[in-house]
């Protein structure tokens, strides 16, 4: 994208009052920010934006700002994801309050990958600790990456576990600009961030951590995800902020069990009380994911008993595996199975039945059912 591109997304972002769904309102009218920056006064106001902001931006406001924040912000060695760029992630542009303008640290590639986020307490407990980190490396090694604040606690648990595992990667969202990592004792964390993964930010070079921009931020965390892990949160921690917005954005919700009498086991026991999905290993997260996703993710089925060698005819060209025919024989046409009723009734570890629960269903034998049951097809 051109310089000259750029900086109308910049100035966008700099007019007072505008707001991001109001820039959204002008997007979805005249197509780019270029566009509405040389659109007149009359049709500015028609797009229902308040009249003194339509005039800011038909006097060209928030552009000399946006000049200087190009040049820092390439200072900073960032790069820029506008609305608009092949690279904006996929998942973050269906929320309606989309941010307009990215300023990444890292690979922006990493930005569209499957993802979920861990989040929490900044005072953990050490249970809390240990789980958050345990959790982000199982979910790293098998390729999901984990997105969260990189504030103290949960946040730093989460992305040194993702970090900790081969190929792991993981994204820092900041609530304030990318001149300097926040808080300062994580900035050699941010960096090991940036190096792998990505660290990123809405805000323009020079936006301090203002208490705000926080809750602010946390759309942008569920945004990326495909759904939101709380690990340890008070009654009214930001984390429950986080879960809150990836409902509002169609995204899972999951929770890790704690201490009743714990002040930080209020957030996510009460959550599961609400419905979020209780998670004690990474399969329990992994298994909430589109059958597409799920099939990228879970063991390959060469590590069960009855995988074909390399180069072999596919599955279903052939008879169906030990594995396959022991699911498939235990499920029934008319009474739907409970997962956790095929666990205990079929002799196969759970990873291996989870694979070839996806595998019967990608190959159109078995439906799986509203709350984890499956069915066979006619």
């Amino acid at each position: 994208m051109s310089q000259d591109a750029i900086t109308y997304w910049l100035g966008l972002v700099r007019i007072e009052g505008l707001g991001i769904r109001g820039a959204h309102r002008l997007i979805d009218h005249f197509g780019s920010a270029q566009a509405a920056y040389t659109a007149s006064l009359t049709e500015l106001e028609s797009c229902g934006i308040p009249p003194h902001v339509a005039q800011a931006i038909f006097a060209q406001e928030g552009l000399k700002e946006a000049e200087s924040d190009l040049v820092a912000t390439r200072k900073a060695n960032c790069q820029f994801l506008t609305y608009d760029s092949e690279d904006y992630p996929p998942l973050l542009r269906q929320i309606p309050d989309a941010p307009l303008v990215l300023f990444v640290r890292g690979d922006v590639k990493v930005l569209s990958q499957c993802a979920v986020a861990i989040v929490g307490t900044r005072k953990p407990s050490a249970y809390g600790s240990q789980v958050a980190h345990r959790l982000a490396r199982d979910l790293a090694e098998r390729q999901v990456v984990i997105v969260s604040g990189l504030a103290r606690g949960i946040d730093s648990c989460g992305h040194r576990g993702a970090l900790e595992a081969k190929g792991g990667r993981t994204i820092a969202v900041q609530g304030r600009g990318m001149d300097e990592i926040y808080p300062r004792e994580n900035r050699k964390l941010g960096e090991k961030i940036a190096e792998s993964g990505a660290v990123i930010s809405e805000f323009p070079i020079g936006v301090g951590p203002l208490p705000e921009n926080f809750p602010i931020r946390n759309r942008i965390i569920s945004g990326l995800s495909l759904g939101v892990l709380v690990v340890e949160a008070a009654e009214y921690s930001g984390s429950l902020i986080t879960a809150r917005l990836a409902l509002d954005q169609n995204r899972e919700v999951f929770a890790v069990p704690g201490n009743i009498t714990s002040a930080q086991s209020f957030g996510p026991n009460h959550l599961i009380k609400q419905g979020a999905k209780l998670v004690d290993q990474w399969m329990d997260v992994v298994e909430e994911f589109p059958a597409e996703v799920r099939r990228q993710l879970m063991p390959p089925d060469a590590a069960s008993e009855g995988s074909q060698a390399e180069g072999a005819p596919s599955l279903f060209e052939q008879s169906m595996t030990a594995d396959q025919k022991a699911v498939f024989d235990f499920l029934r046409v008319d009474e739907p199975a409970f997962i956790d009723s095929i666990f205990g009734a079929v002799a196969i570890p759970p990873p291996r039945i989870l694979q070839t629960l996806l595998e019967l269903e990608m190959n159109g034998l078995i439906r799986q059912l509203p709350g984890k049951n499956f069915i066979r097809k006619l």
